[in-house]
């Protein structure tokens, strides 16, 4: 094994909480920083074009395929959930959606993590807010809320299918009103989601596109992909490097600290593997203890979302544009005037509400889904012209957990998800549900609408409809949690409000792992602000 190369930092993941670290510390900290990603360094380009995601969507080309454990309470079923596996991560694969969440999870989160009267770092709304607008370069909102000039192009999409305008409007004559801005004052209301995307090159603005990108030839960082680290290295409790495998080669390098950006499956993953854990995983998979911290791998949260579709008397979507003629002229003119179908992710809106009637804290976003989506392992029916309401839980009760499958570091870990473990979650999302089939009756919705194929209009009995969602229900691509902040009297708390591994010295976690919470919408903007927060916090 080659002699260690000597960091002052070294990032384990490059996804976007990795690229807003690395950025930070090389640009304001003047620190020599080491990347490691277990991904390619680049994606195909197909996936800058805001339509070029769904291609590979079900492939795990850039993404790293967790097969759950079978859910007793799903009858069974373990959801396949992804995990973004190149530079950039989940940025560089997802769909783009640009949500904060509502002023009261962070709200929460200060109320969880920070003791009355403490010196220890505000997480508050209030402050998060001004991480969101200094990242933010908004296309056409300003003020309190949004920022402008700032590394992250935020826009809407380049194009909407007559199905969500439709959408959009039936809604608004059912109670809900239009809200035209989610990351605003409030986000009880229908409209067109916010996007990371370029509004000048009507391209993907990825967190490398926005933040590494800059200090990518900076002589003070280095980046390496095809990277897997297998182990952190520990002198007692002080984190002092890594060992790793590059290309087929085993390296090590050492730095002042290390920091966990690798998502909230493996991050838990490493530091167990590394003697960082659970008393009882460590002593069941014959791993030197290090430190025993009792919460890594606990508190798994998730957004999980269940569908009902309908045929439609039209093409209104986006059927079949991805084949043939369609997908030429699509391309083409995309290519010649940056508009059209390729520049559209394909979900354009949503709504948020809360079926128990407290719209000032939503617990469902609703999706429409301009064609017949379902995910590989429930397709009942053939793809065709029609249109998929989803309906996502926002903030789940049930707790999941991620615990060691082994002691390799190439093997995955178990992902245990708790879908529908708490009462309140399946009952939430039946709600939806019944609310999001309705919406095909309403107008002017009812005027595109055939008929309601899946599950089919015959089923209506409340165990006729839990027994659809447990069978259909899938990952919205969120998972977080599983190295929560937490006060020094939480027993599951991993790390401190300076996301700091208690019980260690030099080693941190930055990414979605350190929500002691679910945000209530799509995750990767959180994510991105908390990096920031982090990268002050380390530079501090």
């Amino acid at each position: 094994m080659p002699a260690n190369s000597q960091y002052d930092y070294i990032i384990i993941g490059g996804g976007s909480s990795a690229c807003v670290v690395a950025e930070k510390l090389v640009r304001d900290g003047k620190a020599k920083v080491l990347l490691l990603e277990r991904g390619p360094r680049k994606a195909n380009p197909i996936m800058s074009y805001p339509a070029g995601y769904m291609k590979f969507l079900a492939k795990d080309t850039y993404l790293a395929m967790h097969q759950t454990k079978p859910q007793p309470q799903l009858n069974g079923r373990g959801p396949i959930v992804p995990q973004g596996k190149v530079l950039g991560g989940g940025s560089a694969v997802n769909a783009m959606v640009y949500m904060r969440g509502q002023a009261a999870d962070f709200d929460l989160w200060n109320e969880l993590v920070t003791p009355d009267g403490s010196n220890d770092p505000d997480w508050s709304y209030a402050d998060m807010l001004g991480y969101f607008t200094s990242q933010e370069d908004n296309d056409h909102l300003g003020g309190e809320f949004h920022g402008v000039g700032g590394p992250l192009k935020i826009s809407h999409l380049g194009h909407t299918s007559p199905m969500t305008r439709t959408y959009v409007k039936t809604l608004q004559g059912m109670g809900i009103p239009y809200n035209p801005d989610f990351n605003g004052a409030h986000q009880f209301g229908v409209g067109f989601m916010q996007h990371t995307i370029d509004w000048k090159t009507k391209r993907r603005s990825s967190a490398v596109d926005a933040f590494l990108a800059p200090v990518m030839n900076n002589p003070l960082l280095t980046i390496e992909t095809g990277a897997t680290v297998t182990s952190i290295v520990m002198e007692g409790n002080h984190a002092t490097g890594v060992d790793y495998v590059h290309n087929g080669t085993r390296k090590s390098a050492a730095a002042g600290e290390i920091i966990l950006a690798a998502g909230a499956y493996q991050t838990p993953k490493l530091l167990m593997i590394s003697g960082i854990g659970p008393d009882d995983e460590l002593t069941k998979h014959a791993i030197a203890k290090k430190v025993v911290v009792s919460g890594v791998g606990k508190n798994l949260q998730d957004h999980y979302e269940c569908p009902v579709v309908a045929t439609t008397k039209g093409s209104f979507g986006y059927y079949g544009a991805d084949k043939g003629w369609p997908m030429i002229k699509a391309g083409l003119q995309y290519l010649m005037f940056k508009s059209g179908p390729v520049s559209t992710t394909g979900v354009e809106t949503c709504a948020f509400y809360d079926p128990d009637g407290d719209n000032d804290r939503p617990t469902i976003q609703m999706f429409c889904v301009p064609t017949v989506y379902l995910d590989r392992d429930v397709m009942g029916t053939e793809p065709g012209d029609g249109v998929t309401i989803n309906s996502l839980l926002l903030r789940p009760k049930a707790r999941g957990t991620v615990t060691l499958s082994s002691s390799d570091p190439f093997e995955n870990p178990i992902v245990d998800t708790q879908i529908f473990g708490h009462p309140d979650d399946l009952r939430l999302t039946m709600a939806g549900f019944r609310f999001a089939r309705t919406v095909f009756d309403a107008l002017p919705m009812r005027d595109l609408i055939d008929k309601e194929i899946f599950p089919g209009a015959d089923v209506t009995s409340d165990e006729a409809i839990a027994a659809h969602c447990k069978r259909t229900v899938k990952t919205g691509y969120h998972p977080v949690g599983t190295c929560k902040m937490g006060r020094d009297d939480d027993p599951d708390a991993v790390l401190d409000t300076r996301l700091r591994v208690r019980g260690t010295r030099g080693l941190r976690v930055v990414d979605a792992s350190l929500m002691p919470t679910i945000v209530s919408g799509n995750t990767n903007a959180a994510v991105m602000a908390a990096a920031a927060k982090a990268a002050n916090l380390i530079l501090a």
